[in-house]
């Protein structure tokens, strides 16, 4: 039998340059925090580190919201303290928890303590229950949040029927341990974004969808698998 295409589980959002995908998922993300600020009048979003949502950071963090109602956390997050160059909750407080924005109730995923296994109740414990938004990254391996190719819990990570929220992960690809949302968590967000740049990450992208070769394998083809709505794909060329 040949590798099923999940072509219809993604929404293309294609655009010119890395500037204009920024622009308009920030729009997108707001737009969204804000119809759930009109519904519940609170809003949560989980946000990805990495090199590629800067500039995407900077927009959304102009964005007229009402952030002292927005709780901002992480997809996952580097086992490095804060003032680490690899922390993420650095990358955000340096380019989204600024102006307006730095009224936003941040909740990091690392704490002062040795593993992630030594503080994943606590950080549990602070998580929203649901999240309005999440806005995923992709790695040239295929992972997404923390699901790295052989990490030590990929497969209780992905597991659509787990009941784990938040799990450790150590993997050769990795670097530091990890801690990560997993994938029940993230596919029951009321919406979920995809934001990739450049010609490599489409071509990861592509083969994860065909299956084709190394995508069988992909994380992210896992994560697209068990999806029930598209996900929404905002890519620069």
């Amino acid at each position: 039998m040949p590798p099923t295409d999940l072509s219809l589980q993604i929404q293309l959002h294609p655009f010119p340059d890395g500037d204009a995908v920024a622009q308009a998922l920030a729009q997108a993300v707001a737009d969204d925090l804000r119809a759930a600020l009109a519904l519940r009048g609170q809003a949560s979003v989980a946000l990805s580190g990495g090199s590629t949502p800067r500039r995407f950071l900077q927009a959304l963090s102009l964005q007229p919201l009402d952030w002292s109602q927005v709780t901002v956390t992480l997809v996952d997050e580097r086992w490095v303290p804060e003032d680490s160059e690899r922390s993420n909750a650095r990358l955000l407080k340096e380019h989204l928890l600024q102006g307006a924005a730095a009224q936003a109730r941040f909740v990091p995923l690392f704490q002062p303590a040795a593993t992630p296994e030594d503080a994943l109740d606590s950080v549990h414990a602070t998580l929203p229950a649901r999240l309005d938004v999440v806005v995923l990254g992709m790695g040239n391996d295929g992972h997404t949040a923390s699901f790295f190719p052989g990490g030590d819990r990929l497969a209780q990570a992905l597991d659509p029927a787990g009941d784990a929220v938040l799990l450790p992960m150590r993997a050769p690809g990795a670097g530091e341990p990890r801690i990560t949302l997993t994938l029940p968590m993230l596919r029951d967000a009321g919406r979920l974004y995809l934001h990739i740049e450049g010609a490599e990450k489409r071509q990861v992208l592509q083969q994860a969808l065909s299956g084709q070769g190394e995508g069988a394998g992909y994380p992210i083809r896992a994560v697209l698998r068990a999806l029930s709505a598209p996900l929404q794909v905002y890519l620069a060329y």
